[in-house]
Order: C-alpha cells, then structure tokens, then sequence
C-alpha cells in the first residue's frame, strides 16, 4: 500500500517537474505554457487525490479524478496567459520592455531608462501610450490582479533607494488607475536595492537593476 502511494506521489511530482520550463527560456512550441499550465495543474490534482484517498483503488481513483480536472484548470490558467501575453506583445512599442510567461503570471520588464529621468518618479510622455497598452489590456482581462514593483541599483542610501522604488511603483500604479484600470485590482510596493538581476559591480548590472516590474496574477 505505502509503495503504492510512494509511486502515484512519484508520478504526480515527475508531473510538475516536467512542466517546468526555465522562466526565460525561449520556447518553440505553440501555446507552449498551456502546456504546462495543463501538466502542472494535472501535477497537483494527482498528488491532492493521492494524499486524500481512503485505501488503494480509492487513491488511485482520486488521483485519476484529481489529475483531470487540475489539468483542465491549469490548462485553462495557461491558455488565457498566452493569449493576454500575445495580445500584449502585439501592442507595446518598446522592443525593450519584455513580457515574460512565467506559466501561472506575467511579468513585464520595464527599465528605469524608458520611464523615469534620473533620481525621478515622474513617468516620462515618450512611455505613456505603452503603459496605456498595458491598461487597456488588463481591462480586456479583467480576471486577474495586479502587482507594481520598484526596483533600484545599490547607488546611494538603502533608505533612498527603498523610497524612490515605491514612488515610481505608486507612479506607474497611479497612471494605469487613471486609464481605467480599478483600483482594487492594483497593489504598488518597492523593493529598493534588495532584488538585483543583474550585478552591481558594472554600469551594464546596475542599469538591469533599476527597473519596475508589473505582475500580471490570474485570479479565476
């Protein structure tokens, strides 16, 4: 009994571990992180059916049970995200603002360079039409919340830093609150210096450091 569930937990976890695709890794699969999304949902189902089961054949039947309809949700999570993702994709004009599926979000990337002049949180004009694309498209899917995080190089005071990252978060959370996007969907926070992508020994590092990231969470 005991390597029986041994075995279906094994399979339900080879389940998620095949999912798993490096976040940036470039994919040549059509709706590649519906895949996943159905292989890690199905992933889950399995092992919460493995874990709740009576008895042996009412395991398995749970996790047969489970490995289905996890695998319609998360297919269902992963499909949505690559449609938004393509939407989106098709209307920021910025080559360098990237839009990352991570299979169970989004993530936009967008450097401190193209939104703010030096040591300012005020958003520059020549960026607004893009974040203006963004708000238009959380608005076309609306079944997700959103998440603004500032970040900084180490360049002066931590306490500096944390203070500028959560005004140009709450700069970029105020502008797409003001082309429609509700507010109670929208969080902005900062993370200062502490969440480097990049090192801060080299120009090059610290300019992928400072950046503002905008998470894009489905919620149903």
């Amino acid at each position: 009994m005991r390597i029986t569930n041994l075995l279906l937990a094994g399979s339900a976890s080879a389940l998620l571990l095949a999912a798993c695709t490096p976040v940036d890794a470039p994919t040549t699969t059509p709706n590649q992180r519906t895949k996943e999304g159905a292989l890690t949902g199905a992933g889950i189902g399995a092992l919460a059916g493995v874990l709740t089961g009576e008895g042996g054949k009412d395991k398995l039947d749970r996790a047969v049970v489970g490995a289905v309809a996890g695998g319609l949700i998360g297919g269902a999570v992963g499909a949505n995200l690559d449609r938004q993702a393509a939407d989106l994709q098709a209307r920021i004009s910025d080559s360098r603002i990237r839009i990352i599926n991570e299979g169970n979000q989004l993530r936009v990337v967008m450097p401190e360079g193209i939104l703010f002049a030096t040591d300012s949180a005020a958003v520059q004009p020549s960026i607004q039409n893009d974040l203006f694309a963004v708000a238009d498209n959380l608005n076309r899917y609306p079944n997700t919340r959103v998440e603004i995080v500032g970040h900084t190089d180490n360049t002066g005071s931590a306490s500096y830093n944390q203070d500028l990252s959560e005004r140009r978060a709450a700069a970029v959370a105020a502008l797409l609150r003001n082309a429609g996007v509700s507010g109670a969907r929208i969080v902005s926070y900062g993370r200062g210096e502490s969440m480097p992508t990049a090192s801060n020994l080299t120009p090059e590092g610290r300019q992928q450091n400072r950046r503002v990231e905008i998470l894009i969470i489905p919620t149903g």
